[in-house]
């Protein structure tokens, strides 16, 4: 629908006011005054100047011991940090060395987006969702008020829905946008209104879901955000991933309709230009993979996934694309359009910089740039790395909120789960899986084995989904929730779904082919599941066919298989992209709590010394 350029009226009426989408309407959350200054400006004789600053996936890392680590270019032979990217199937260059550097941390990130702000007042702040949900300890035992609260005080613009915004369904997700303290259940221990003041007063930045409607086909959440800037006006059109009923559990999303993100994009660019809007940013909750060349960002070759598919079927009146859900880094061209991605956990920040030609009000052609900033923290110790890489001031206003719901989730986080009868490592086999390995696949496989949970009879991890070993942390070999939750940090959900035997000899394949023909990623099977592959067969013909069994029976090339990964994985994440041919998909618990149960089951758990994978060479 097309909405009257000079009234903010329409049917969006009542939530379009309250968060400020159309101009005129003021905005929910505190603009800072220079930008509220510069939207009543004079016309200038040349362009607008507008910046972009995104992230994506923040996924609650409050802390910057939880947010990881960057490999950058090493300092001793490149002091610049991240490079512009260049356009897509670009070629390689020599690759330099990397360095591991510490990165990350809400009151970190906040110092550098007030820190690229202040160098142009027209500024917008995205994420590309998944900004709660699958959370570190420190905001997820708090509802994920805590990082609602931290992006405030950040200035975010809005966020994209993700599917992990729908982790706790529809109605918790409407609380944590509008605000309320929620009634812990009997058997709940998530603590609500838990900051300074006792209270909890929800999102002042949009929540974006252009393509998630209601039974009655409307969006749930506002399809776009307008923001004036002196002459010009930017759109901000926000989309989730249409999987989303796939990979979170059904009852989140029952009622929902999750659209095809191109279709609803398209649309509403025909709303915004309607009303005269030419500059549209997309942020979507979508992504997909591409390689570089000199560390993250630096250049985008083999551009490919879903989410630049996406890309390839836009109107070409978008001028930018901020992406997500994949985990990815990239600077890209496609389509005509700049795409970036930003990783997660808040490590990084894109910026890009938009010149507005107030005439025609439309972006300027070429003049779209893009680069990746590093979110360095106060946890490097390596002196080289200090001087290249120069740690941010942390904000002291979000440091200081973070500190508080850190202390409170110290005793949780030390809480006895279980014992352990041994260390649970991550040394492999020579075929390639371990003890870890073998306890997070059992324990996805115990979690949807049931009848009403999946009827799953084997499960696969990758190798980037085991985090750490397991050991004990106290006497007696008592292990800690925090312990088990450095195993499993990413809150994914488990997803159920259909393969044929067939296909369960092509996922296996992938381990050695395509995105991982440079690097082999060995999964890790429950129980039950074995095979042999040879190293020096050809890839794509590595496993051993009649060597694959289930419970010691042949699998049937031609049977269904009911098999269980996590959310990342059934989205063809670390190049397993058959497994996004899998039917009948069903959402499942969380990586974390599947492990929790499966520990209280077995305490005290013995490690599995037995290897489910033979190498033959």
């Amino acid at each position: 629908m097309t909405l009257p350029r000079d009234r903010c009226i329409g049917a969006w009426l009542g939530w379009l006011l309250a968060i400020g989408l159309l101009a005129g309407c003021a905005p929910l959350h505190t603009v800072p005054r220079a930008v509220q200054q510069t939207a009543q400006a004079d016309t200038p004789s040349g362009p607008v100047q507008v910046t972009v600053l995104a992230f994506t996936d923040f996924h609650g890392n409050l802390l910057p011991q939880e947010s990881g680590t960057l490999d950058l270019p090493d300092p001793a032979e490149r002091g610049a940090a991240i490079q512009s990217g260049a356009p897509a199937g670009a070629a390689p260059a020599r690759r330099e060395p990397l360095r591991r550097v510490a990165v990350g941390g809400a009151a970190y990130l906040a110092a550098l987006i007030l820190q690229r702000r202040a160098l142009n007042p027209n500024t917008l702040v995205l994420s590309a969702g998944d900004l709660i949900g699958a959370s570190r300890l420190s905001s997820a035992l708090f509802r994920d008020e805590p990082s609602i609260e931290v992006m405030n005080l950040i200035g975010l613009d809005a966020n994209a829905l993700g599917n992990h915004e729908f982790d706790k369904g529809r109605d918790e997700l409407e609380r944590q946008v509008k605000g309320g303290c929620a009634t812990a259940a009997a058997d709940s221990p998530l603590a609500s209104c838990a900051g300074p003041d006792r209270d909890y007063r929800g999102a002042r930045f949009a929540f974006l879901a252009a393509n998630v409607l209601d039974r009655t086909g409307r969006p749930i959440h506002p399809p776009y955000l307008i923001r004036p800037y002196g002459p010009v006006k930017v759109g901000v059109i926000g989309v989730a991933t249409r999987t989303t009923p796939t990979i979170v559990s059904p009852d989140g999303v029952a009622g929902l309709r999750f659209e095809d993100e191109a279709s609803a994009i398209n649309r509403t660019v025909g709303e915004l230009r309607a009303q005269g809007i030419e500059a549209i940013v997309v942020v979507m909750h979508g992504g997909g993979q591409a390689s570089q060349r000199n560390g993250p960002g630096d250049a985008c070759v083999n551009a490919r996934g879903e989410g630049f598919e996406i890309v390839d079927k836009l109107d070409r009146a978008v001028d930018l694309v901020i992406a997500g859900h994949t985990h990815q880094v990239y600077n890209c061209v496609r389509n005509g359009i700049r795409v970036v991605q930003a990783g997660s956990f808040g490590r990084l920040l894109s910026q890009i910089d938009l010149s507005i030609d107030p005439t025609s009000r439309d972006v300027v052609p070429g003049s779209v740039a893009a680069r990746q900033w590093p979110v360095v923290n106060s946890l490097n110790a390596d002196a080289a790395i200090l001087a290249a890489y120069p740690p941010l001031k942390a904000d002291p206003a979000v440091a200081a909120l973070v500190s508080h719901y850190a202390a409170l989730a110290a005793p949780r986080i030390q809480r006895e789960v279980g014992r352990l009868a041994g260390v649970f490592g991550r040394n492999p086999s020579p075929g390639g899986d371990h003890a870890a390995g073998r306890l997070v696949a059992d324990a996805y496989l115990a979690a949807t084995a049931g009848a009403g949970q999946g009827k799953a009879v084997v499960a696969f991890v990758n190798p980037g989904g085991v985090r750490s070993n397991l050991a004990a942390t106290g006497s007696d070999g008592a292990v800690s929730y925090g312990a088990v939750f450095q195993l499993q940090p990413f809150g994914n959900s488990l997803v159920t779904m259909s393969l044929s035997g067939a296909q369960i000899r092509a996922l296996l394949e992938q381990q050695w082919t395509g995105a991982n023909a440079s690097e082999a990623r060995v999964l890790q099977p429950s129980g039950g599941f074995t095979y042999a592959w040879r190293r020096d067969a050809p890839q794509g013909e590595r496993v051993l066919a009649d060597s694959m069994r289930l419970q010691g029976e042949p699998i049937d090339p031609a049977r269904q298989y009911r098999v269980t990964v996590n959310s990342f994985m059934a989205e063809g994440g670390d190049g397993f992209t058959v497994l996004l041919e899998g039917t009948d998909r069903l959402g499942g618990p969380q990586d974390v709590d599947a492990v929790l149960a499966w520990l209280r089951s077995r305490s005290p758990a013995h490690p599995d010394g037995v290897a489910r994978i033979t190498r033959r060479d």
